[in-house]
């Protein structure tokens, strides 16, 4: 028989800062105590989960002081759904732990040499700023307290919103989410009542059975909205009455589409998506440039934001007309045609064949002769013999994906020995890394952190690199 695991509460913890991955941390006989949740100042009861040598995790039994500092979360899906974990914490402070963050990434974890940190670039919406988001239909959702599954109806037990936690199959039923402008949440409403109205079956994740498996809304800031439903198997006469009745009701859904999705897993990438009804695209403005956004296009989903952040880059390359641009993981080419202005050339390499065919549909819509894209496995495409084809560059701007760059493009680049390179990072751990393979031949000259996420412990960050003994 296995030994019980021993239930410790730790009572009376002062919570004494912000720490890594959105947690709190407090220390307790000479160990570090993380803890989901909290707030610096709070003095609380913690249940510990997990005990190690050096740290403890747990969570908060109950809150015996709260912190001058907390705030009650705005949000009736705090603590249970994944996301805006940080909704205790005031806006400021999370900006500082954010600008902290990337200071021990680089300088306290990557030992990197750097220049002070630029102030945070704070986003102008800190609710309703995400301008794309994916829910899960669930035949067997999240059970909350106080709820009894066995007085349920079947359709009292599905539930369309997001996975909850560390559990693939279970979903929480969202009633308000504060992520996206409406009607985002009405729409949802609506083809949730309409679903159950009408015998439609929510999708089972662990069976892989049944109907309705996701939807995903995408809009724009001027209102217009794209709306793509996933169904696990075609019922042709079932799919057009729901999405008809979803378009008579919300004009505002300019384009609207369907995907049948029987794979083991949810991603649409490799599916085709089928035009129902409308326009094939959204669009986003920036600076006169108009950015097309299909079902499966990259766009950065803070779109004010992003402004913002490829402004940083912008200024960071410091472009003056003649020079030949790399933009590396370019997706839909914004920040290739953002800088195109003020470059010679710019030639964007992208992964998704998608992205890169809107990447050029938006080149050409918007004047721009001077970019040029090619799609294909970053480390495949940027090759010695490509770089002697198409030109040496003079800038390189890296927007990679949370995994960082791939040793064999690190390389390539520093053969190729550009005299600046801008890295734009969503993950400043593997940016920390990436830097230091480039510090042999560069020295990092600007730091720029930009907040995306706001109520999350996600953060952007923008590095400017001269090669050494460049004048």
């Amino acid at each position: 028989m296995g030994r019980k695991k021993k239930d410790i509460v730790l009572e009376n913890i002062e919570i004494e800062a912000v720490a890594a991955e959105g947690k709190a941390l407090a220390r307790v006989d000479g160990a570090v105590l993380f803890v989901q949740f909290a707030v610096p100042g709070d003095i609380v009861d913690v249940r510990v989960t997990k005990k190690k040598k050096n740290y403890m995790e747990g969570y908060i039994l109950r809150i015996v002081k709260p912190s001058a500092h907390r705030l009650e979360p705005f949000c009736t899906h705090f603590g249970v759904c994944g996301g805006c974990k940080w909704q205790p914490l005031p806006y400021g402070m999370q900006l500082q732990a954010k600008q902290q963050q990337v200071y021990d990434q680089l300088v306290r974890i990557g030992h990197l040499d750097i220049p002070e940190i630029q102030p945070i670039v704070p986003s102008e919406k800190t609710v309703c700023y995400r301008n794309k988001l994916e829910f899960t239909f669930s035949s067997r959702r999240w059970i909350e307290a106080g709820e009894d599954p066995e007085t349920m109806t079947p359709g009292e037990r599905c539930g369309l919103g997001f996975h909850v936690g560390r559990f693939f199959d279970k979903v929480l039923d969202i009633g308000h989410c504060w992520l996206q402008e409406e009607p985002s949440n009405a729409v949802r409403l609506f083809i949730k009542e309409y679903a159950v109205g009408h015998g439609l079956e929510f999708f089972d994740i662990r069976e892989h059975r049944g109907f309705l498996r996701n939807m995903i809304i995408r809009n724009n800031l001027k209102g217009d909205m794209m709306l793509i439903l996933c169904f696990y198997r075609d019922d042709e006469e079932k799919r057009t009455a729901l999405m008809d009745a979803v378009s008579e009701k919300f004009p505002q859904i300019k384009s609207l589409w369907y995907v049948i999705n029987g794979k083991a897993n949810d991603s649409i990438s490799d599916l085709d998506c089928i035009l129902y009804k409308g326009e094939d695209a959204i669009y986003e403005e920036m600076e006169g440039l108009r950015f097309r956004i299909g079902p499966k296009s990259f766009y950065q989903t803070n779109s004010l934001q992003a402004y913002r952040l490829y402004s940083v880059a912008r200024e960071f390359a410091g472009l003056h007309g003649h020079e030949t641009v790399y933009d590396l993981y370019t997706g839909t080419g914004t920040i290739a045609q953002f800088v195109s202005g003020k470059a010679a050339k710019v030639i964007g390499i992208e992964y998704v064949p998608e992205a890169i065919e809107d990447a050029k549909i938006n080149a050409a819509r918007n004047g721009i002769t001077n970019c040029e894209f090619y799609a294909g496995d970053m480390k495949d495409i940027l090759t010695a013999g490509f770089i002697e084809e198409h030109g040496r560059p003079d800038t390189v701007i890296l927007d990679p994906p949370r995994a960082g760059i791939h040793p064999d493009v690190a390389k390539v680049i520093l053969d190729a020995s550009p005299s600046k390179i801008v890295y734009v990072s969503c993950n400043p751990a593997s940016q920390a890394r990436d830097l230091a393979i480039l510090s042999g031949k560069y020295r990092i000259t600007a730091v720029r952190p930009v907040d995306m996420f706001p109520h999350t412990h996600h953060v952007e960050n923008v590095c400017a690199l001269e090669l050494i003994g460049n004048n």
